[in-house]
Formats: structure tokens, C-alpha cells, sequence
């Protein structure tokens, strides 16, 4: 009776993830960076900012992209 209960648990929760994986798919789009593009820099994971996190800006620059190292980095100026 559990192995019945387990296998329909296991096989609902593949099936939620498919469906997440679909919807999640559906609506996101890779960025699309070129050289010479400005960019922000999202500062609130970095830790080598002085001051109370709480405090500092959301987003740093613009910095423009000098050259694509990667799909997500990159070297500014």
C-alpha cells in the first residue's frame, strides 16, 4: 500500500515539475548582450560594498560592455 502511495507521489510530483518547467520556459527570454551595450549591475548579492546592505544602491553603472566573455559575463570599462 505505501509503495502504491510513493509511486503516485513520485510520479505527481515529475509531472509538476514538467509543468513548471513548461511555464517557466514560456515566458523567459535570455538576454541578448552585444559589445558597446550599457549595462547595471545588481549589487545586493555583492559583499565587498562598504556600508549596511539595506542602505546601498539596488543596481550600480552603467557600464558599457567593452567585450563578451560569456553568455552572462562580460568585461566593462
Amino acid at each position: 500500500m505505501w509503495k502504491r502511495d510513493f509511486d503516485t507521489a513520485s510520479k505527481r510530483i515529475a509531472e509538476e515539475k514538467e509543468y513548471n518547467k513548461q511555464r517557466w520556459d514560456k515566458s523567459h527570454m535570455e538576454p541578448d548582450f552585444k559589445e558597446g551595450d550599457q549595462v547595471l549591475v545588481y549589487t545586493l548579492n555583492l559583499n565587498n560594498l562598504k556600508g549596511p546592505r539595506k542602505m546601498r544602491d539596488s543596481f550600480v553603472g552603467p557600464f558599457t560592455i567593452i567585450k563578451l566573455i560569456g553568455k552572462m559575463q562580460w568585461k566593462s570599462n
